[in-house]
């Protein structure tokens, strides 16, 4: 028998028990729909992730202040103010690979615009801090060296803090009050959304350091150069362990820090952060495709056991082909034919069950999923190959019985 003669011979024999036939490719077009949908959601989490990495910035990293230990109680990150302006200047001269090192200050405020009014995170910033998080500018112009040297009003407004002030309109050119000091906006940063933990990137208003420091933040006794933070930006193939070894041997030159004393400042390195979440996210495309995975052998599992039950339904046709000519191996092609074909028609079904899987999950669930073809073509292959696997069994024990045990089989 030819291909042709094999696969009508085929078709027209699983036509003949058609409820069963749907019932047997239940279990691939389950097993299809899964691999498709659960490989459309493991990529759209990993674009997720990579978006936020984005907004972070890459080969950044943070130094924050140490920490006071009073009557054997640890009072926590920050507690020990000892950063200052010239830490950061010194990181960007004296490390290698540093393209930028900013100082910077935060806090809350009111901030009023006519009869409307907003809280929001107000940082304090050198013209630096926007190089060192990746940060550009929507609208107007950025900070400058000219505003720290002269503590000038101006500020720069983050998305969320625009939308709450103003509207859509453009806000640059207008006056805020911020705790009853006006400034004016002269830039609108470009929207980078939510951070890891959950929180607006965008609810923030920047000042230049040194008006902050005067004039909303405060300085207090003794905190007239310091900082809160100094973001770091590397160069691209930097070494950032390496970096920040050296960042940190050289603020404890500068903190004259004994080798037995601790560091009064603490490094946080977000290139780790990068590589533990796309390590997280690779890991769960893999466990989604896994899971998905078992779904298809379940399937295949069906097909071996409708395939055996088919081969015992049919000894006596089996017989009766022998006696009159035919080869094993057309039983063996005709019965893995009609497992291939089972999958397939499972396969087609799935794609399309898959497909409409992953437009309900973005329409009513609102997650984002990223369907890309080589992901219906692998749910196709491993449907083809579970049938092919799974039916080889089931079409050899008929390929091997004898024409006479065949033909005496009630």
């Amino acid at each position: 028998m030819n291909l042709f003669d094999t696969t009508v011979s085929a078709l027209r024999a699983l036509r003949a028990n058609k409820l069963r036939s749907a019932l047997t490719t239940l279990g691939i077009i389950i097993g299809v729909a899964a691999v498709i949908t659960m490989l459309a959601v493991g990529e759209g989490a990993k674009r997720t992730v990579q978006e936020q990495l984005k907004s972070l910035g890459s080969n950044h990293m943070i130094v924050f202040p140490g920490t006071v230990t009073a009557s054997g109680v640890r009072l926590g990150t920050g507690t020990r103010n000892t950063l200052t302006e010239g830490d950061a200047r010194a990181i960007a001269e004296e490390v290698p690979g540093v393209l930028a090192a900013a100082p910077g200050m935060r806090g809350t405020a009111q901030v009023v615009h006519g009869n409307l009014n907003w809280s929001t995170v107000v940082f304090g910033v050198t013209p630096e801090w926007l190089i060192a998080r990746e940060w550009r500018i929507a609208r107007g112009r950025a900070l400058d060296d000219n505003d720290v040297r002269t503590g000038a009003k101006v500020a720069l407004v983050g998305q969320t803090v625009a939308d709450m002030l103003f509207g859509g309109t453009d806000p640059t050119g207008q006056v805020i009050r911020v705790k009853n000091v006006p400034f004016e906006i002269v830039g609108l940063l470009a929207a980078k959304g939510q951070s890891f933990s959950g929180t607006d990137q965008d609810d923030l208003i920047l000042l230049p350091i040194s008006t902050a420091r005067s004039r909303v933040l405060g300085g207090g006794p003794g905190r007239s150069r310091t900082v809160g933070h100094i973001s770091v930006k590397m160069a691209d193939g930097v070494d950032m362990k390496e970096a920040e070894i050296k960042v940190r041997t050289l603020l404890r030159q500068r903190h004259r820090l004994q080798p037995d004393q601790d560091d009064d400042f603490n490094i946080r390195n977000l290139s780790e952060v990068v590589e533990a979440e796309q390590a997280a996210s690779g890991t769960l495309s893999s466990l989604l495709a896994a899971v998905a995975g078992v779904s298809l052998l379940v399937g295949g599992i069906g097909i071996m056991n409708i395939m055996l039950v088919s081969v015992t339904e049919r000894t006596r046709e089996i017989g009766i082909r022998l006696a009159v000519g035919a080869r094993g191996r057309d039983i063996l092609g005709q019965f893995l034919t009609e497992a291939v074909i089972l999958s397939l028609i499972g396969s087609v079904v799935g794609v399309a069950l898959g497909l409409g899987s992953t437009l309900a999950l973005t329409h009513f669930a609102g997650w984002e999923v990223v369907l890309q073809p080589h992901a219906v073509l692998l749910a196709v292959a491993s449907a083809s190959v579970v049938g092919i696997f799974f039916g080889w069994w089931p079409a050899r024990k008929a390929a091997r019985l004898s024409p006479i045990d065949a033909l005496r089989y009630e």
